[in-house]
């Protein structure tokens, strides 16, 4: 499994005009990838020749959108354009671990049409198909007709079985990497950002540790059904394609996917009715405390089988 370093010949960090859609060696390695594991028409592309256009990067992946040159049509049914992701900085044997867990599990729900095709697999990334989507805004999230699509997606995850672990420690996992976090930040205030100290104090007040140990408690006493989760189910990561007569949602996303306690991954879901992630400034999100799903949603969506 390589990483952007290996694949461009360098080993050190990388900046944006290096993974810029308009640095030559950068366009001559997405042109490379998509001949050699590509088929039909992108057997002939180039450098100079194909769409080339960068979606986002950081430090865990980076994203181009690929295109067929102008007035090359495909032959034998491949696609006109992909999404081409980069694997980033690669740290530690568990992060080498997650990366190969959750290209396991995108592969999975590729072959299920649970989330987008893949077209190609190499050593330092993937070729996905290309969806025209958007995500859908935090308020469709409780729109019905939607709502009941994304109860059936999570139904399919939920139905699934996955090569992984059976075992539901992502959670728990999960909660002690943050308690730390917490409690590192607890302890040393003088840190901490003026704009968080409300937050802070409030923390201070709790005992978190035995509130992990009480639900911790509470779930191995009593047969919560385990499942194969999403986990991360807002609105973000679910697309809605465009230029369809029906309404089409597509998951995306699953960095996070694990066998884990199907309750959370429904009361997950219905907690991000209540927070919309658009804020363009501190604390970058807007509380609508209102909008959690009624009774009447949650009976609603707990019906789809």
């Amino acid at each position: 499994m390589y990483t952007i370093g290996e694949i461009l010949g360098d080993d050190g960090s990388f900046s944006s005009s290096q993974m810029s859609e308009q640095n030559p060696e950068m366009r001559e390695t997405a042109a490379r990838i998509c001949r050699d594991y590509l088929h039909g028409a992108w057997k002939y592309v180039t450098a100079d020749n194909i769409g080339f256009k960068r979606i986002s990067g950081g430090l865990s992946n980076w994203l181009y959108n690929v295109e067929l040159p102008e007035g090359a049509a495909p032959v034998r049914g491949e696609p006109r354009q992909v999404l081409l992701r980069l694997y980033g900085q690669v740290h530690g044997e568990r992060a080498l671990e997650g990366l190969i867990t959750e290209s396991v599990i995108f592969t999975l729900l590729s072959e299920r049409r649970l989330g987008p095709k893949l077209h190609g697999i190499f050593p330092g990334g993937r070729i996905e198909e290309y969806i025209p989507a958007r995500p859908l805004l935090t308020k469709e999230l409780a729109d019905p007709s939607l709502s009941v699509l994304i109860a059936e997606k999570m139904a399919n995850i939920h139905s699934m079985q996955v090569p992984i672990s059976k075992e539901p420690t992502w959670l728990w996992d999960t909660m002690a990497r943050w308690l730390d976090t917490a409690t590192d930040v607890l302890e040393n205030p003088g840190e901490v950002d003026p704009k968080l100290l409300d937050n802070v104090n409030v923390l201070r007040s709790m005992d978190l540790s035995q509130e992990v140990k009480w639900l911790r408690c509470f779930i191995t006493q009593t047969k919560f059904p385990v499942v194969f989760c999403h986990n991360d189910m807002q609105e973000g990561n679910i697309l809605l394609r465009q230029n369809t007569k029906k309404p089409e949602l597509v998951l995306i996303d699953f960095e996070y996917c694990s066998y884990n306690y199907r309750g959370f991954d429904v009361a997950n879901h219905f907690v991000e009715w209540q927070y919309d992630y658009t804020a363009p400034e501190y604390p970058f999100y807007h509380e609508r405390g209102a909008a959690g799903p009624t009774r009447e949603q949650k009976f609603h969506r707990n019906a789809i089988p």
